[in-house]
C-alpha cells in the first residue's frame, strides 16, 4: 500500500514536470540507502539499520529571479522508493547551484527542503513488561532493522558536485539527508543519509 502511495506520488512529480516543459530540468538518481559514514563525521545521527537502493524521480524548476531577497533558488520536488520497500520518502525545496570555475562545467549545490516519510516512528520499547517473548522478539528485530525517524515530516537538507555536459545533459554525486532536527519530534532522531547520483536533463 504505501509503495503504491508513493508510485503515485512520483507520478504526479512526472506529471508537473510534464506540465512544466518549457523551463526546468527532470532528474532521476540512484543512491545507496541509509549510508553512515556522513553522519557519523558531521553528526547528524544517521542510523545505519536499513539497506537497499533508493531510486529518486523528481523535477528542478529554473531559478526563480523574482526571489532576489531568498538569492534566486530553484525549487526541486522529488520521491524516493526504496528497494526493500522500508523507508520511502517525498520531498521539496529550494536549491542554490554555485558555479566553481567557467559556467558550464562544474558547479556545487547545497539545498534545504522538508520531507515525508511512511517510514517508522516511535518503535516500540522491547524492555516493556508484560509482553510475550514472541512481541519481545518483534521489537528487538525492529529495532535492529528500522530507522526510528520520531516524526513522519522532517528536514531535507542536500548537497551536490555537479558537472554539465552541455545544454541538456548533467550529472551530479549527491548527498541527501533527512531529520526530524529535534523540532518536528523530541527524541528519537536517527535519521537517514543516502549517497548517489542523479541524472539531469534540461528543457
Amino acid at each position: 500500500m504505501k509503495s503504491a502511495m508513493l508510485a503515485a506520488a512520483a507520478c504526479a512529480v512526472l506529471t508537473l514536470a510534464a506540465g512544466s516543459a518549457s523551463a526546468g530540468e527532470l532528474l532521476v538518481g540512484a543512491y545507496k540507502h541509509d549510508v553512515t559514514f556522513i553522519g557519523e563525521a558531521v553528526g547528524l545521527g544517521a542510523a545505519g539499520r536499513e539497506d537497499g537502493v533508493d531510486l529518486h524521480l523528481g523535477y528542478r524548476t529554473d531559478r526563480l529571479e523574482n526571489l532576489t531577497w531568498l538569492g534566486k533558488p530553484q525549487v526541486h520536488a522529488f520521491v524516493s522508493l526504496n528497494s526493500e520497500d522500508t523507508s520511502n520518502f517525498v520531498a521539496a525545496g529550494f536549491s542554490w547551484p554555485i558555479e566553481l570555475g567557467d559556467k558550464g562545467g562544474f558547479y556545487f549545490r547545497p539545498g534545504m527542503g522538508l520531507a515525508y516519510t511512511d517510514g517508522e516512528t516511535g518503535l516500540p520499547p522491547a524492555n516493556a513488561a508484560g509482553i510475550s517473548d514472541e512481541e519481545r522478539a518483534r521489537r528487538i528485530k525492529l529495532y535492529y532493522t528500522r530507522i526510528d525517524f520520531g516524526s513522519k515530516v522532517l528536514f531535507q537538507p542536500e548537497l551536490s558536485l555537479g558537472y554539465r555536459f552541455n545544454d541538456k545533459w548533467a550529472a551530479e554525486l549527491s548527498y541527501v539527508h533527512l531529520s526530524n532536527g529535534q523540532i518536528f519530534h523530541q527524541g528519537k532522531n536517527q535519521g537517514l543519509d543516502d549517497l548517489g547520483v542523479r541524472l539531469l536533463y534540461a528543457f
